[in-house]
């Protein structure tokens, strides 16, 4: 991989793009990517929209980087058996700017893990997601092939929503995603939403457990796939809450998914002119606790501002 330019997130509010022609048609927004010691785990900025991209088809991959705030080139399940020689290849030699790339690797264990850590031991790549992490020692594997990257362990069996913590305090991890589809097969379930199309008890179990790990050791939070990408309404209300809840970015699998997921991460303007007036008040109290608008504020309140702040 080579580098290239950052896409500078511009919190559109214009809902999907359902209506376009090419779905990874260019959005020619850009930004520069930050200096990188090659040696230290990323701090993880990506996002809040992170669209898979499959392996073996590298026709996608600019478009995709392009649409996204970062992509995941899968080598996993995007991928059929017969395809992984020609996807690893693909991969190692994708044209992209490293500092917006992940590569999903096959899980540990499996027969393609060590072909994927050769395949990326002479390049460029900083992020590569492990699925199916279910111990500490799964993310050292992958460090001892390739030392310079950051892990972001994927907790999608029952093992790994369990190791979600340990998971999460090893130094090579930059970050935390949850899985629901394989995290019920796993526990020889059929479903993870009900009938109402809302996830499962177990399902939103991991999902906390999982955000609670990672931000525990101040490590990014990335929260699962919507699979029904015709579902929009459905889409930008699991960002929304996944913003408020305090997850750092969303997967998608669709480009016309981004738009809504980069809207549910913006902030309102009201939230943000809301946040400005509390933060100028609070200088001015020079108080621990105070009267703003008719409610009393203190210093979790304050945080809950500055972080509205952060994200414009």
């Amino acid at each position: 991989m080579t580098s290239g330019r950052h896409h500078q997130h511009t919190g559109d509010n214009t809902g999907d793009n359902t209506g376009d022609a090419d779905p990874y048609a260019r959005d020619p927004s850009t930004r520069d990517r930050s200096t990188h010691d090659p040696f230290t785990p990323d701090p993880f900025t990506l996002g809040p929209a992170i669209l898979f991209c499959p392996g073996d088809r590298p026709d996608r991959f600019t478009k995709a980087a392009e649409r996204a705030d970062a992509v995941i080139l899968d080598l996993e399940d995007a991928v059929a058996p017969e395809a992984k020689h020609t996807a690893r290849a693909a991969v190692a030699g994708a044209d992209l700017d490293p500092a917006r790339t992940i590569v999903r690797l096959n899980a540990r264990g499996s027969t393609d893990f060590d072909a994927d850590l050769a395949a990326l031991q002479h390049t460029g790549v900083r992020y590569v997601m492990l699925p199916k992490a279910e111990h500490p020692d799964d993310v050292s594997a992958v460090r001892a092939a390739l030392p310079a990257v950051s892990v972001v362990a994927l907790c999608e069996t029952a093992r790994g929503v369990l190791a979600a913590q340990a998971l999460a305090a090893h130094p090579g991890v930059v970050g935390l995603m949850w899985g629901a589809e394989d995290l019920v097969a796993s526990l020889g379930g059929t479903s993870s939403r009900g009938p109402d199309g809302r996830y499962r008890d177990v399902a939103r179990h991991a999902r906390s457990t999982v955000l609670l790990a990672a931000r525990a050791h101040h490590k990014a939070a990335i929260d699962a796939i919507h699979t029904d990408i015709t579902d929009s309404p459905g889409q930008r209300a699991e960002a929304l809450d996944a913003a408020a809840s305090g997850f750092t970015a969303t997967a998608c699998i669709h480009p016309n998914q981004v738009a809504a997921i980069r809207a549910a991460y913006t902030p309102p303007a009201e939230e943000i002119a809301w946040a400005r007036r509390v933060l100028a008040a609070a200088d001015q109290a020079g108080t621990g606790v105070f009267q703003f608008e008719g409610a009393m504020v203190d210093e979790p309140i304050l945080r809950h501002a500055r972080l509205l702040i952060s994200r414009i």
